[in-house]
C-alpha cells in the first residue's frame, strides 16, 4: 500500500487477507456489489480505529486474549460504537435486517427475497422511504416495504392526535403509510431498536403491534442480534398480503354511508355560516359603540367650550355641525374593527 500525496488517494497493487469471516460475508454477495461494499468497509473500519476506546480496547488485549476471542471482541465493540454514530447506524440497519430476512427465508424455506432499495427512489418523486423491499415467493408485483428507523426523536403519530397545521414531521404512521405508496406495497412494516425508540412508541408497543389500515411495528434488539420480533410482524404482514382481497362493495350501503356524511357536513356548513353570521352582527354592535363613544367625546368637547366662553363662533358652530373630526378618528378605529 502506497499513499498518493498529489492526488490523495490510497492506492494498492495487490491484496489478499486470510479472514473467515470477511471471507463469509463476500461470499454471500453477488459478484458486482463487491468492489462497493469493500470500500465501505475500509471506510467504516477506519472510522472505528479513530476512536479512542477501541483503540485502547485493541491496545490492551493484544497480548492477553486468544486470536479467535479477540476478533470477536473487536468485531462486537466496533459494531457497537458504529451502532450510535448517525451517519453509519441506519446503513448497518438496513443491511443487518436485509441479511437476517434473507437467512430466516431460507431456514424456513420461504421462497422469499429481501432486497435493499439502497438510493433508488421509489413511486413518489424523489423519495427514497422504504429502505428494504420483499418479494412475495420472488414476484414483483407482491410485495412487503420495510422502514428502517433507527432514531429515537420519531414519534408513534397516532392519527387521532395529529395536527395538521404544526410543522410536518416523520411519525411512525407517516412512514408506514408512505412506505406502501413509494414501493407499491401491500403492506408495511417499520422496525425500530429498543435503544433507539421513543416512548411514545414503547407505550403502545413493546414487542410487535398492528395497526389497522396502516402497518406493523416490530421493535428489535440489533445490539443482542435479536430479530425475533421482526420474524412474527413480518409473518404476520405475510398473511395479510397474500390473503389481501379486493372488496366487492355494497352500493345500497355505500350510498346511505355518503349520504349521512353530506348531510354532516352541510350541518357544518350551516354551523360556520351562522357563527360567521354572529361576527358580523358583534362587528357591527362594536362599530355602532365606537360611534357613540366618539359622538359623546366630541359632543363633550363643545358642550365644555360653550359653558366656558358663553357662546360658539360661527365657526365652532360649522365644525360642531359637520363633525368631520369625528369622522376621520373613526376611520381609523373602523379598520382596526374590519380586521377582526
Amino acid at each position: 500500500m502506497k499513499l498518493n500525496q498529489q492526488l490523495q488517494r490510497v492506492e494498492i497493487s495487490a491484496f489478499e487477507l486470510d479472514n473467515e469471516v470477511v471471507f463469509n460475508y463476500f461470499n454471500r454477495l453477488p459478484a458486482d456489489e463487491r468492489d462497493e461494499k469493500l470500500i465501505r468497509a475500509i471506510y467504516i473500519g477506519v472510522l472505528a480505529l479513530m476512536e479512542d476506546r477501541i483503540s485502547s480496547f485493541l491496545a490492551k488485549t493484544t497480548n492477553e486474549l486468544g486470536t479467535e476471542l479477540e476478533s470477536l471482541k473487536m468485531i462486537f465493540d466496533m459494531k457497537k460504537e458504529l451502532f450510535y454514530k448517525t451517519t453509519v447506524k441506519g446503513m448497518m440497519a438496513e443491511e443487518d435486517i436485509a441479511d437476517f430476512l434473507n437467512e430466516y427465508f431460507s431456514k424456513k424455506k420461504i421462497k422469499d427475497i429481501a432486497q435493499l432499495t439502497g438510493n433508488e427512489a421509489g413511486n413518489l418523486p424523489k423519495n427514497k422511504t422504504g429502505d428494504i423491499i420483499c418479494l412475495l415467493d420472488g414476484k414483483p408485483d407482491l410485495r412487503i416495504a420495510i422502514e428502517c428507523k433507527f432514531d429515537k426523536s420519531m414519534k408513534l403519530g397516532d392519527i387521532a392526535g395529529k395536527d395538521v397545521f404544526t410543522r410536518k414531521s416523520d411519525t411512525a404512521w407517516s412512514q408506514l403509510i408512505e412506505s406502501d405508496a413509494n414501493r407499491g406495497s401491500k403492506i408495511s412494516i417499520i422496525v425500530f431498536d429498543i435503544s433507539l425508540v421513543d416512548n411514545s412508541i414503547l407505550k403502545v408497543i413493546e414487542t410487535v403491534g398492528y395497526i389497522s389500515g396502516v402497518g406493523l411495528i416490530a421493535i428489535v434488539d440489533s445490539q443482542k442480534g435479536d430479530y425475533n420480533n421482526l420474524a412474527i410482524a413480518y409473518l404476520l404482514a405475510r398473511d395479510i398480503a397474500l390473503n389481501a382481497k379486493t372488496v366487492e362493495l355494497d352500493k345500497d350501503v355505500l350510498m346511505m354511508l355518503i349520504t349521512r356524511m353530506i348531510k354532516d357536513i352541510n350541518e357544518i356548513t350551516k354551523i360556520k355560516s351562522l357563527v360567521q353570521s354572529n361576527i358580523d352582527n358583534n362587528k357591527a354592535i362594536l362599530a355602532q359603540l365606537e360611534k357613540s363613544i366618539l359622538l359623546m367625546e366630541f359632543n363633550q368637547q363643545y358642550f365644555s367650550k360653550f359653558l366656558q366662553d358663553g357662546t360658539l363662533t360661527k365657526s365652532d358652530l360649522l365644525d360642531f355641525y359637520m363633525g368631520e373630526d369625528v369622522k376621520e378618528k373613526y376611520k381609523m378605529i373602523e379598520k382596526v374593527i374590519n380586521s377582526i
